[in-house]
């Protein structure tokens, strides 16, 4: 399973083995009003497993560009492919238009879970998974610089490999990221061997010599 929410303070996860789900404290007979199920959601808390070797220190949040797939069990119907559009929303039946936008998958398993509740399904029990992830973009000093498909275990070296490798004239210190988060335009500097996230946007600049 893709990364899911926590608590205030938390981190993520890459692999469904890293999540333990503290379910406690969640009203799953909410009405079905999508704006009160987000914020049941937002109350599910995470605790990792100890020395998870996947461990990484970002939560990742849908956007524009992710392919997910939902299944609802035993529901054919209500089971599909989703494409989030530019909007980062999606159609889904009964629930109409529903925006992902900068939610993570546990926070929308449930609020769909919630909204299914009681008006259409006793007990409906939905999981998420990331088909393919939004790209991610890296420009400036490389050979080929454009949009690439985000990969698991991606690094900033092998994503410099996948645009054709550093110009002559690239820096091989001063590489920065602005990473895919709702509300932010930070650039940060960044190693040849850091993780990038779906979404990020990477600029090698030139070297002064």
């Amino acid at each position: 399973m893709a990364p899911a929410c926590a608590s205030d303070n938390y981190t993520v996860k890459s692999t469904e083995q890293d999540w333990q789900y503290d379910m406690s404290g969640i009203d799953f007979y909410a009405e079905n009003d999508i704006s009160a199920n987000l914020q049941i959601a937002k109350k599910i808390t995470v605790e990792p497993i100890a020395n998870s070797p996947n461990v990484e220190a970002f939560i990742y949040r849908l956007n524009k560009g992710d392919l997910i797939q939902i299944h609802v069990y035993d529901e054919q119907d209500l089971s599909m492919q989703v494409n989030l559009n530019s909007a980062a929303t999606f159609s889904y039946p009964f629930l109409g238009e529903i925006n992902a936008s900068n939610l993570t998958i546990r926070e929308l398993e449930v609020l769909i879970a919630n909204g299914l509740r009681g008006r259409y399904l006793v007990d409906p029990k939905v999981n998420i998974t990331i088909t393919e992830y939004r790209n991610f973009f890296i420009n400036g000093q490389v050979k080929q610089p454009g949009g690439y498909a985000f990969q698991l275990g991606l690094t900033v070296q092998k994503a410099i490999t996948l645009a054709g490798g550093f110009t002559n004239r690239a820096s091989k210190d001063r590489i920065y990221v602005i990473h895919d988060v709702a509300d932010s335009m930070d650039r940060a500097k960044i190693g040849l061997n850091d993780p990038i996230r779906p979404g990020d946007i990477i600029t090698i600049e030139q070297s002064f010599f």
